[in-house]
């Protein structure tokens, strides 16, 4: 099978259950956004495997798992938007939003309480999962736009929303466990 089609040449694209859209619509951002956060966690992989935090790397690869998954339900339009079901969309991963839960938990169980803002950085680890977090962030605002025009399962906006808070925790730890401070934002400078 060849990865070229040439059916985008136009600027459309093909969504799973049928159906084009332009490659700039709102469908098209939500997803791609995921797509370009599952990509950025590789990165993110790649960096904590060499280093003192490499147990976090199972957990994000289950989550770039679930990214796969919300991408597709997100590339899926509903049959009242004309699309129709396809049988190889993996369900949502809804139980991993309590997971990420305990792992956030455990993780501020050996940070220092947050009593001010921080500074996006420290190590290379740190400096990529807060780079991941805010594309997340990004990813869920795609999808939050996505959801005034069509129907969207609301897990999807509160994984994304969990995950963001779990990679900042995990840009924390990961500064801790390397022995680097977290910046303080100097209100005053």
């Amino acid at each position: 099978m060849k990865i070229y089609t040439r059916t985008g040449d136009l600027g459309e694209t093909g969504l799973f259950g049928g159906g084009r859209v332009a490659k700039d619509h709102v469908r098209v951002e939500a997803y791609g956004a995921v797509d370009e956060l599952n990509s950025l966690l590789g990165l993110v992989i790649r960096e904590l495997g060499q280093g003192p935090s490499s147990q976090l790397v199972p957990r994000l690869r289950l989550v770039q798992g679930d990214l796969l998954s919300l991408g597709a339900s997100l590339a899926t339009p509903t049959a009242e938007e004309g699309g129709r079901a396809a049988a190889s969309i993996p369900p949502l991963p809804l139980k991993r939003i309590g997971a990420m839960e305990e792992w956030m938990d455990a993780a501020e169980a050996e940070l220092e309480p947050l009593r001010e803002f921080i500074l996006p950085g420290g190590t290379e680890a740190a400096a990529r999962l807060h780079l991941a977090r805010t594309v997340c962030r990004r990813a869920e605002r795609r999808v939050v736009a996505l959801a005034r025009e069509a129907r969207v399962d609301g897990a999807v906006v509160q994984y994304l929303n969990r995950l963001s808070d779990l990679l900042f925790v995990y840009a924390r730890l990961a500064n801790r466990q390397a022995g680097a401070q977290d910046e303080k934002w100097d209100r005053n400078a």
